[in-house]
């Protein structure tokens, strides 16, 4: 065999790698997962999708004035978001689909059933000025949101929410329930929207790791009372109100101790790189 000769070439293809979900460089088919976990991603991403839908029977029955309709709709978009999480990381659908962004669906979806239909809510309900007053009162939760749903730090690393995580269903939700006046409404509507950019970490029920199980507990609650006083609306009762209100005192407390935490840990690390 002559010195220049070229190496033998190894028939086989080369192996694929964890990393390779779709056709490589070649063209040549790369490992898939199973087809049944496949089908799972997709299906929880329809899950997701369906909020869009849950979006659009929101703020049909806010113009309609059909304020219990709405809040039901409100409640169910409420379950998706809130589960929607647990099964993709159970559908590990970030391997099975690595071509689709789940997480920029969530962001649509979210905005339009936390931000979009509960503005349109409280212009129907009457709890906005008409006017250029009101239209300005409803343009700064979707401003402001507009703006948080695309900073790339609105979920830390840590799995918290930095600055107010647009709960604007939250506030149209009590705006009903409490009845309050325009005024009440107003002053809410300029102060959560000044805290979205104000960097306050807030609890992020569930994918916080402190205290997990307390906080699925109590939000499960909180949810129980959400149903029972559409329920019993126009009259809620004010046990299951203040009942309610105190998921939001924990919420709030628990937000304020792990902003405190985060704060001392870039202490302590500005302090050990010193």
């Amino acid at each position: 065999m002559r010195e220049n000769a070229a190496p033998p070439v190894d028939p086989r293809p080369p192996a694929a790698t964890a990393h390779d979900e779709g056709p490589d460089q070649g063209g040549a088919p790369a490992r898939r997962h199973p087809l049944g976990l496949r089908l799972a991603g997709a299906a929880v991403h329809a899950y997701t999708a369906l909020g869009s839908v849950l979006a659009l029977l929101f703020v049909l029955a806010a113009l309609e004035g059909e304020v219990e309709a709405a809040l039901w709709v409100g409640l169910a978009a409420l379950v998706v978001d809130g589960t929607d999480g647990m099964l993709a990381r159970r559908a590990r659908v970030k391997e099975t689909i690595p071509w689709f962004d789940g997480s920029l669906l969530d962001n649509i979806v979210d905005y339009l059933t936390y931000v979009f239909a509960p503005v349109v809510l409280l212009w129907t309900i009457g709890a906005l000025p008409h006017g250029p007053l009101g239209w300005l009162l409803a343009s700064l939760p979707l401003l402001a949101s507009s703006y948080q749903f695309c900073r790339v730090d609105a979920k830390t690393d840590d799995h918290t929410f930095l600055g107010f995580p647009s709960y604007w269903n939250v506030v149209a939700f009590y705006a009903v329930v409490l009845d309050l006046s325009q005024v009440a409404v107003a002053v809410t509507l300029v102060v959560c929207s000044v805290l979205v950019f104000v960097p306050v970490r807030y609890l992020y029920p569930s994918r916080t790791e402190a205290l997990w199980q307390v906080s699925m507990a109590l939000t499960a609650v909180w949810f129980v009372c959400y149903a029972v006083l559409v329920v019993q609306l126009p009259d809620p009762n004010p046990f299951v109100v203040a009942l309610s209100f105190a998921y939001v005192v924990y919420y709030l407390a628990f937000s304020g101790w792990l902003t405190a935490r985060a704060a001392h840990r870039r202490r302590r690390d500005a302090r050990a790189a010193a």
